[in-house]
């Protein structure tokens, strides 16, 4: 057994505890890699231009406020921007102005990003499939439901 210090009278995480936060963050790390990976080898997308282009276009009228879509990616301010700007580049998104509010934007999923999606997604989804879901259990993925399902519940919406 290893020695759990204390520091101002909390403890750190027990071994049990420990083992699996380094088990999650490597795998958390690793599955982002390689699904980036096989999603640019494939489509040519970056797992960041994936989100984008899904969040759009699940969106009314396919298009969205960019604070609409940092919020929904929980990515700052800085990070959307630039990411909508490489995307806007390379054709997969359009801004136009928002109707009411001069400076004001909504960003739009062009029609070379919605074939790129439509291109994307069915890979995508196999990749996934086969490196997270493949050989779990019912069971398995009931726990891991209920696991993501608390955590995310403590951190609130």
């Amino acid at each position: 057994m290893s020695c759990i210090p204390a520091y101002a009278g909390r403890v750190w995480l027990s071994d049990d505890e420990q083992r699996a936060w380094r088990a999650y963050l490597a795998m958390q790390s690793r599955l982002a890699t390689e699904l980036n990976r096989r999603l640019q080898a494939t489509s040519g997308l970056s797992l960041s231009d994936y989100a984008v282009l899904v969040e759009l276009s699940e969106a009314e009228a396919a298009s969205l406020r960019p604070s609409e879509i940092g919020r929904d990616l929980q990515w700052e301010q800085s990070r959307l921007s630039h990411q909508l700007t490489r995307m806007e580049r390379r054709g997969l998104l359009h801004r136009t102005e928002c109707p009411g509010d001069r400076r004001g934007a909504l960003i739009g999923l062009s029609e070379a990003g919605r074939e790129a999606l439509a291109q994307a997604a069915p890979e995508h989804a196999e990749s996934v499939r086969s490196l997270v879901f493949d050989g779990l259990t019912s069971e398995d993925l009931a726990v891991v439901e209920r696991f993501a399902g608390a955590v995310l519940g403590r951190l609130g919406s």
